[in-house]
């Protein structure tokens, strides 16, 4: 197993001064895996205070003192170690009550969370697997370390942990632990906001998150509870072939894994079960369901406590998902000065998902592709989509016996021209325009 040059460095000032070291956790299960890691983690026999001792000429950071955790810089490079350790009791379901050092590595890796994080590597003595985590790696096989109810019970974000797990790397849940992932959900309540957003955003873009989602939707229902009305409403609708749940599932699926946008994609339709209405003819109908998804949006992502630029994103994509984008240049003009290009190109992306997971009408991406082939050429062209951008200013208004609030109403009506006629920014043609009251 690679390890950098302060990592190395580490392990063995600590083994030659008596005590044993190893790289642990997702460090060894990525190495395994044929990744490249992108930290390591590391622990000890050595007790803080005999850290201390041996690494007194660095400089050393009590990251976590009470744990057993140490942070050295070596050449400027923070390397994280902690002392072997057992737990007692996790009474606020995320930290131990007590934790005691002990100098036996298996201990240590009885503790931890998931076979495959539950084995330690030593450039001295080789690999450590005393739960089977290599085999489980090897089977693509996602399993608890001993009691998977009490390993949810220490800490309940376990729960999500794993389910974001099986979403990157696709490995199945062992049933024993599937069983306690699905009794012990409702801890994940008692989990901060902050914690279960963290993993519910690298959930999303996991490659196998539908597939997850879909065997575990009632977990995810204890933090998502929107998601629960969709799962089998039926959508009556000749443009839709699937329930509510599954087709936004599969447009999750189809979106660039972005968290905003695998988000956006989820909760779109969610307003579609309580909006629903069905004419004489049988044909389901959903009028309204952006504003109704909306404000679910705006009520989860607040719970989530997302940041604000996220929750702005996802508020603007699910409201205006439904918006039907004409492909013409003068239109496109103007979507792109209502909404910038990024968010126009993501609710491109969230339109295109949309249409695609239907599985109706296929024929429709050809309309989005159009739609991106003309928002690409005029993007080329440097249009004019702002009134900074007009060959006019407030100041030629002003010479023409413009005052007030009256200055930025015609601007805002030049820019309004202009975007329907862009070869006609010109100054001497929009002055003698305005003269004519044309414009």
């Amino acid at each position: 197993m690679y390890l950098p040059d302060e990592v190395k460095t580490v392990i063995c000032k600590l083994s030659s001064a008596g005590f044993e070291a190893y790289v642990v956790g997702g460090a060894v299960r990525d190495a395994l895996l044929g990744n490249s890691p992108h930290d390591y983690d590391l622990c000890t026999s050595a007790t803080p205070e005999q850290m201390r001792t041996v690494f007194g000429s660095e400089r050393i950071i009590d990251t976590g003192i009470k744990h057993g955790t140490l942070t050295i810089l070596i050449n400027n490079t923070p390397v994280e170690i902690t002392t072997f350790r057992k737990e007692s009791k996790y009474t606020d379901g995320r930290r131990p009550d007590k934790v005691c050092f002990v100098t036996n590595i298996e201990q240590d890796l009885s503790r931890r969370d998931f076979t495959i994080n539950a084995i330690a590597y030593s450039p001295h003595k080789g690999v450590v697997d005393p739960f089977g985590g290599q085999k489980d790696l090897e089977n693509k096989i996602l399993r608890a370390v001993g009691n998977a109810d009490e390993r949810f019970l220490e800490d309940s974000l376990r729960i999500l942990r794993g389910l974001r797990m099986a979403s990157e790397l696709g490995f199945e849940i062992e049933q024993n632990t599937k069983n306690a992932l699905k009794a012990n959900a409702d801890l994940l309540l008692n989990i901060s906001a902050e914690r279960i957003s963290s993993e519910l955003m690298r959930f999303l873009c996991g490659r196998y998150a539908g597939r997850v989602l879909r065997r575990f939707i009632d977990v995810f229902g204890v933090i998502l509870p929107e998601l629960l009305p969709m799962k089998g409403f039926k959508q009556h609708n000749p443009y839709h072939i699937y329930d509510v749940l599954e087709h936004s599932i599969r447009a999750m699926e189809q979106i660039p894994a972005e968290p905003v946008l695998r988000f956006s994609a989820l909760y779109h339709d969610t307003g579609k079960p309580s909006c629903m209405t069905i004419d004489e003819n049988g044909i389901g109908h959903f009028y309204s369901h952006p504003k109704v998804s909306m404000k679910y949006v705006d009520l989860r992502t607040q719970k989530l406590k997302l940041s604000n630029s996220m929750r702005d994103e996802i508020i603007f994509l699910t409201e205006n998902h439904d918006i039907y984008i004409k492909a013409e240049p003068h239109i496109i003009r103007k979507r792109l000065a209502k909404f910038g290009e990024t968010r126009f190109r993501n609710l491109i992306k969230i339109q295109k998902a949309d249409s695609i997971s239907r599985g109706t009408h296929p024929e429709y991406l050809l309309h989005f592709q159009k739609v991106e082939s003309l928002l690409n050429r005029i993007l080329s062209e440097k249009p004019c989509l702002t009134v900074h951008d007009l060959a006019v200013n407030g100041y030629d208004l002003i010479e023409l016996g413009f005052s007030g609030q009256e200055i930025g109403k015609m601007l805002r009506k030049i820019l309004d021209y202009v975007i329907k006629s862009p070869d006609n920014n010109i100054k001497s043609e929009l002055l003698q325009l305005i003269k004519e009251g044309k414009i």
